[in-house]
């Protein structure tokens, strides 16, 4: 393969330019971090298996009519997608007390919330992606009401379909969280889901016995986290016995 400019390196992805104008390439890295970047390990086969999770669940969304920059799956660890402007703001969906919501409020882990609960962070790794309200958000320019109307509405849309469908393989969807960017087509621009959906950024805890099967496997030492995203990708459908192969063809959006 030609080589490529890199653009961007994550956490837990790097950016490359794409093979024509307003595409990247984005590779799945298999460093897993917590604790903004104080906690680090590399856990060997995490990005294959992230990358095809994350296909998946694109690709469903955009049946339902959610746009995302997904375009197609290119092999084990890389995804071509379109190019956007991120909104700098990260959002999070909760639906069962967890993680920063139990610790902040007092709440028992576990609970069940009365409705979905959406929060916004401030998307800064300096400043360890601080809590803001709309008020900030508006008052600093980093989104409009509008936009940010937009936003809620596509991130419980996004939380209603997911939810159902991973309740449907076994699974509760604790909390999660999304990105979106601005996507510039000649005058127009409009509002798509960026990043990617995966155990990295969802919390997924087994129906039955409430065992993780996320990030927090990791975070809390919980030990086998790749055992754990398999199993998630397992009970999708997208992942067979033996283990992380790549088995399909990837798809296209148009």
């Amino acid at each position: 393969m030609a080589r490529r400019r890199q653009l961007y390196e994550g956490k837990a992805k790097v950016l490359f330019e794409g093979p024509e104008p307003g595409t990247l390439i984005q590779y799945f890295k298999d460093d897993a971090t917590a604790f903004n970047n104080k906690k680090h390990a590399v856990i060997t086969g995490k990005g294959v298996i992230n990358n095809r999770i994350s296909e998946h669940l694109m690709l469903r969304l955009h049946e339902i009519g959610i746009p995302t920059h997904f375009v197609r799956r290119l092999n084990m660890r890389e995804q071509l997608i379109r190019e956007v402007e991120i909104v700098p703001i990260e959002v999070v969906v909760r639906n069962i007390a967890a993680g920063s919501l139990v610790k902040r409020l007092g709440i028992e882990e576990g609970q069940r919330l009365p409705r979905a609960i959406v929060e916004y962070y401030f998307k800064s790794d300096e400043l360890g992606d601080p809590l803001v309200s709309e008020e900030h958000i508006t008052a600093f320019g980093w989104s409009s009401y509008p936009e940010i109307d937009e936003i809620l509405s596509m991130s419980l849309r996004i939380n209603d379909f997911l939810a159902g469908m991973f309740i449907g393989v076994g699974l509760k969807l604790v909390d999660f969280k999304l990105e979106f960017g601005r996507l510039w087509e000649e005058e127009e621009v409009r509002l798509i889901l960026a990043d990617e959906i995966s155990p990295d950024n969802c919390r997924l805890w087994d129906v039955a016995t409430n065992e993780r099967l996320d990030k927090d496997r990791f975070r809390q030492d919980l030990g086998n986290v790749q055992e754990g995203y398999q199993e998630v990708a397992r009970r999708l459908g997208i992942l067979p016995e033996a283990g992380p192969r790549d088995l399909k063809g990837p798809e296209t959006m148009q």
